[in-house]
Parts: C-alpha cells; sequence; structure tokens
C-alpha cells in the first residue's frame, strides 16, 4: 500500500476535460492548489491521451511541485508515462494488481465502486483508496448509475478500512454532509470547474469540510 494514501482526505478535486481543455490543465490545477486542495487527479475523455501527454506532465509539474498528489484517470500507462502519484481505474480499467505491477509499490491506486461488493473487492486486490458513487445525481458523467444516497455512502464506508472518496453531485453544501457518513475524502468536479473563481470555491469547499459538527 502506498504511503501517501493517508493523505487522501479532505478535498479531492478533478479537473475533467469535460468542462477544461487540456491546454489550461496546468493553470487550473494552480488554481485548485492556491485554494488549498492537495489531491488533484485528471480525467481525460475524449482525446487520444497520447496526443495531451504534454499537457498531463505540465499539470503533474504543477501539482507536484504545489505539494499535491497528482493523479491520472483510468490510464495506468499514462501514470506511468507523466510520472504522476497514481492512477484511479474504474471497473472496466484493469485491476488494482496490473496497476500496482506497472507503477510500483508506492503508486497510489484507487478504484471506482458502486456497491459494498465492489469496494471489499478493490481493498481485498490491494486499492489505496475507493471512491463510492454518485452519491447524488450528476451531470459530469451522462452514462452515470443511479444515484446511491447517502445511506448506501455510510454502508461502504462501514465495510472497508481504506479511505473512501465519495463522488457525484457533491458541492459545497453537501460536502460536509458525506464526511458524515464515513467518507475520508469528497470529490468535486463540475462544482468547482464551472464557479467562475476555481481558488475561492475550493477554500469555500475545504471550509465547508472544516466546520465543527453538529
Amino acid at each position: 500500500m502506498s504511503t501517501k494514501a493517508g493523505a487522501i482526505r479532505g478535498l479531492y478535486a478533478i479537473i475533467d476535460s469535460t468542462y477544461i481543455a487540456p491546454d489550461n490543465f496546468a493553470a487550473v490545477a494552480r488554481n485548485i492548489l492556491k485554494g488549498g486542495c492537495r489531491i488533484i487527479q485528471v480525467r481525460v475523455k475524449g482525446f487520444p491521451i497520447e496526443d495531451i501527454m504534454e499537457e498531463i506532465r505540465e499539470a503533474r509539474d504543477a501539482v507536484v511541485s504545489g505539494g499535491g498528489i497528482f493523479i491520472v484517470n483510468d490510464s495506468s500507462f499514462a501514470a506511468l508515462e507523466s510520472g504522476a502519484d497514481g492512477v484511479h481505474i474504474g471497473q472496466c480499467d484493469g485491476s488494482p494488481e496490473e496497476a500496482r505491477r506497472i507503477l510500483g509499490a508506492h503508486a497510489v491506486i484507487g478504484v471506482s465502486t458502486h456497491n459494498v461488493r465492489e469496494a471489499l473487492e478493490a481493498e481485498a486486490n490491494g486499492a489505496d483508496y475507493i471512491s463510492f458513487g454518485p452519491v447524488f445525481p450528476t451531470r459530469t458523467k451522462k452514462d452515470a448509475d443511479e444515484p446511491k444516497g447517502l445511506a448506501a455512502l455510510t454502508e461502504v464506508a462501514d465495510a472497508v478500512n481504506i479511505p473512501v472518496v465519495a463522488i457525484g453531485g457533491i458541492t459545497v453544501a453537501t460536502a460536509h454532509e458525506v464526511l458524515l457518513c464515513g467518507a475520508s475524502a469528497t470529490a468535486i468536479i463540475s462544482d468547482i470547474l464551472l464557479s467562475g473563481d476555481i481558488a475561492g470555491r475550493v477554500a469555500a469547499v475545504i471550509s465547508a469540510i472544516n466546520r465543527p459538527h453538529g
């Protein structure tokens, strides 16, 4: 297991090519860092990833130089080529064991899950953390599953011993709520990327996450 897995907590920001052009990845990453977030994933959809490797490397350099953890979505080979800290894979993107063989013992390996069975399987197969969702309706993924809800998030968080990242339709208004259900972190995409003030929205989310319980 990666020694960086313990840092998967708080806000987990995702830069998605649905909203951000690849040549803006690094600038957006710097704004996210400015707002206080130190976990950033780049998710590339609709582009041959080999064609934008330079942009991914630039984003990686921005994140690492800012003291953050940089994750690439879907492709272990892209994570390796870009020098990323790790990869986040879906249910159809290979296994955590395969990702570990490609990226090495110190890489951060995350797996998307949608139920307790998938969560337990990912943990048993060596994932450092899992994401779970969509918790709420989401506009980012057109083929997303039906929303799972907070009760299902609580069930998954109680079932595993690795960090759980809640994902799907989460906003500054609901970021604290998912952590109360046992998630270690909350992934946010459109609520940050479409805000008009990325650094400010990141800071607002972190403030919401850190407010006292009760």
